[in-house]
């Protein structure tokens, strides 16, 4: 079986070196990487020389010219995808400069050979070549040693591992020029047989770390999406955070100016009662100044303090009611923080404020088609009201509702978040409706 060229065996791995050439080369048009091209020459020149040994008598001529010259062109392509896949630019500085000039002499020994069997005929090039093989796997031995003592990694071992594979197999049915073709035959055996196992063991081991590589892109190209998901949220957080900065001075200097007003006013009892009540808010606030987020439960708490407050300022103060959903886990929603606070801001110093007899501010939330849904009412003069008689101005406007808005959408990736104000005034009745929603999610 191993005498006869034609035996399956040997149709096998031509077949299989000739698919595993498309397969590389259709990859190389993919992602236009040079490793995969130089991989694929290095397999369609060593397909076209194990053929000659099958095919029909008229190509014999082009074999006897071309035979020696595919070997060098496919060694040339081999040491090439040995420096892309082994980086030896990087790894291999000085060493590389050789590997360079033995690919530009492959390729000149390729023409060089075409023209001696021109002239010479081709016993002068089994000659020639029989000269210059030693000096080719004695570098290349070299050279091995060189990856294996200043590349130390598992790609550097397998490729050599593999080459080595190839070269001692090669060297083996090149004995064949020295014991004659008699001595292999007569143990039932082609000289070529070793080229040929030496061929696929070694493509076998290159597909496979090219198999690797692409893994590893794969992974690198992952990683990288995670990193930037990670960068894109820490911009997200420092744009909330620095949004929050604004929006906690803005808060303090309102209270500053009411605890003043008890002062003025000469109020100690209420004022010592604010402070308390106060200091208690201001170490709420700091706790969570180190996060732009807090669940929704820690978001009431810190806006009861601050409603708690805001009812001692405002004359004969004011109802504050907060209806909750109880299917939702207010501990699992996440929230920007103090982000309910410019709207019942709005609520008490636009609405009730201006208003006589009772006044109340209604906060209700639930969940809605896979939204939490927050519903701020009051029965204030209505926002139409208070922009006739100018109680909004642009400014505060834009640091309620505007910053408020910004702070949600950036928590959400601009998810499905809508902030509506309207006015609700009918008749005697009057007031304003705020609904903020967002993915529960």
């Amino acid at each position: 079986m191993l005498l006869d060229f034609n035996a399956e065996i040997y149709s096998w791995i031509r077949g299989g070196l000739f698919v595993l050439f498309l397969y590389h080369f259709l990859i190389f048009f993919q992602n236009r990487s040079k490793l995969y091209l130089y991989y694929s020459l290095f397999l369609l020149a060593l397909t076209i020389y194990l053929l000659h040994h099958v095919v029909s008598e008229k190509f014999e001529l082009f074999y006897q010219y071309a035979n020696f010259s595919i070997q060098f062109l496919a060694y040339a392509a081999y040491v090439a995808f040995a420096r892309a896949l082994l980086d030896t630019r990087f790894y291999l500085i000085k060493w590389d400069k050789y590997f360079e000039l033995e690919i530009k002499v492959l390729v000149l020994l390729a023409p060089i050979f075409v023209l001696i069997q021109f002239f010479f005929g081709y016993e002068f090039q089994v000659m020639a070549f029989t000269a210059i093989a030693p000096v080719l796997t004695i570098f290349t031995l070299v050279s091995y040693y060189i990856i294996l003592t200043r590349i130390n990694d598992n790609f550097s071992l397998y490729f050599v591992v593999g080459s080595l594979i190839y070269l001692v197999l090669a060297n083996v049915s090149f004995l064949e020029a020295f014991l004659g073709t008699d001595f292999f035959i007569g143990k039932g055996i082609q000289p070529m047989f070793f080229v040929y196992l030496g061929a696929i063991l070694q493509s076998i081991i290159f597909s496979v770390l090219l198999g690797v590589i692409i893994k590893r892109i794969e992974q690198k190209s992952k990683n990288a999406e995670v990193k930037l998901a990670i960068k894109l949220k820490e911009m997200e957080e420092l744009k909330m955070t620095a949004l929050q900065s604004q929006m906690n001075p803005h808060f303090l200097f309102n209270s500053l100016n009411s605890i003043n007003n008890f002062v003025i006013k000469n109020d100690v009892e209420k004022a010592s009662d604010y402070i308390t009540k106060f200091s208690k808010l201001i170490r709420v606030i700091l706790n969570s100044s180190s996060s732009p987020t807090s669940s929704l439960t820690e978001e009431l708490e810190t806006l009861a303090l601050y409603v708690k407050l805001e009812q001692m300022r405002v004359s004969g103060g004011f109802d504050y009611i907060v209806t909750l959903d109880k299917n939702l886990n207010l501990d699992q929603i996440k929230v920007p923080t103090l982000f309910l606070q410019p709207f019942i801001e709005n609520a008490i110093w636009h609405g009730i404020m201006k208003k006589e007899g009772d006044k109340e501010i209604e906060l209700g939330i639930k969940e809605e088609d896979g939204n939490v849904l927050f519903i701020i009412r009051d029965n204030g003069i209505g926002i139409n009201k208070a922009k006739e008689l100018n109680q909004i101005s642009q400014k505060k406007r834009f640091f309620g509702t505007e910053t408020t808005e910004n702070r949600i959408r950036i928590l959400h990736q601009n998810k499905s978040v809508t902030i509506e104000t309207k006015d609700i005034s009918v008749g005697i009745k009057t007031g304003t409706q705020v609904s903020i929603s967002f993915p529960l999610t």
